[in-house]
């Protein structure tokens, strides 16, 4: 499932040509995608102006005039492309697309130009929902949602707070989307090897007994907020379905430390270890057991 960073790709890769474009039609292919799409979702979209793209976790919001959101979550294998509109008798497809798997295609224009905007989901676990944009904080999946990784709201002081206390292995205390919104399993892994810590320790171990953050909660928050970032920089993570709206691929995969890397030497410079694969909460953890505490 693409976890923030390839949510935030699409949603550059997006804004360019939606931001300030006029719906010209939205066209749906099918009544459902994973629920069934809004009633009089088409009408509402018509002939509104997008004015923003935005993120909250793990999902795309797609601000209309009128204090109107299209909140988007692209499941498994959901994806958008941005296309030129054809002209008659010009069928031509990208190679990468199955077009019978084209469910929602927004076509708008923005400087005269008109163009598509195309989901596609072979899978169908992807959704679409409308929410007033003023009430964002009251639709269901965000009411107890976290700080971002990417915002200024999470420090080393805030995780303290969170994790002070507890005996839950750390591993799933950062994948508690109430935590940290949009963190998810492989940035988890990463930022655990990087910060040198086992992703079976105690959560509580890295807070001091009057609350404080210990150094090792703010070496933590660093590389939280770092690794997020390059995945954002290398365009996400493509491991199966994910793909920029360009039709590339994003490549962080090819930076992973010890994700995916089970029986490889660890990268820590200096380290013996060997990465290992252990399953936490039926999820797959890897991590190095000889340089992560």
């Amino acid at each position: 499932m693409p976890e923030l960073p390839e949510v935030e790709t699409v949603r550059r890769g997006l804004a360019p040509a939606m931001e300030d474009a006029i719906i010209a039609e939205l066209v749906l292919n099918r009544p459902d995608l994973r629920f069934p799409l809004p009633d009089g979702l088409a009408d509402m979209a018509r002939g509104r102006r997008i004015v923003a793209l935005g993120r909250r976790a793990k999902y795309l919001l797609i601000d209309l005039e009128d204090d109107l959101t299209i909140i988007s979550h692209l499941g498994m294998s959901g994806s958008f492309r941005i296309e030129e509109e054809e002209t008659i008798g010009d069928f031509h497809h990208p190679r990468s697309k199955d077009v019978k798997h084209d469910h929602v295609v927004f076509r708008i224009e923005k400087d005269g130009v008109p163009k598509r905007v195309i989901y596609n989901d072979p899978r169908r676990f992807g959704f679409m929902h409308v929410w007033k944009r003023s009430e964002l904080d009251l639709y269901p999946a965000f009411a107890a949602l976290g700080p971002e990784p990417t915002g200024n709201a999470l420090d080393a002081d805030y995780l303290a707070a969170r994790l002070a206390g507890k005996a839950q292995p750390l591993k799933g205390a950062l994948l508690d989307q109430s935590v940290i919104a949009g963190l998810g399993n492989i940035y988890v892994c990463e930022a655990l090897w990087r910060a040198h810590l086992s992703p079976k320790r105690a959560s509580g171990t890295l807070v001091t007994k009057t609350g404080r953050p210990k150094a090792e909660l703010s070496v933590l928050t660093d590389n939280i907020r770092a690794v997020i970032a390059d995945a954002i920089a290398a365009g996400g993570s493509s491991l199966k379905d994910h793909i920029q709206t360009d039709g590339s691929l994003g490549y962080f995969q090819h930076s992973f430390s010890v994700y995916d890397r089970e029986g490889e030497p660890c990268r820590t410079p200096g380290c013996s270890g060997t990465v290992a694969r252990i399953v936490q909460s039926g999820r797959s953890t890897f991590y190095c057991p000889t340089c992560q505490e």
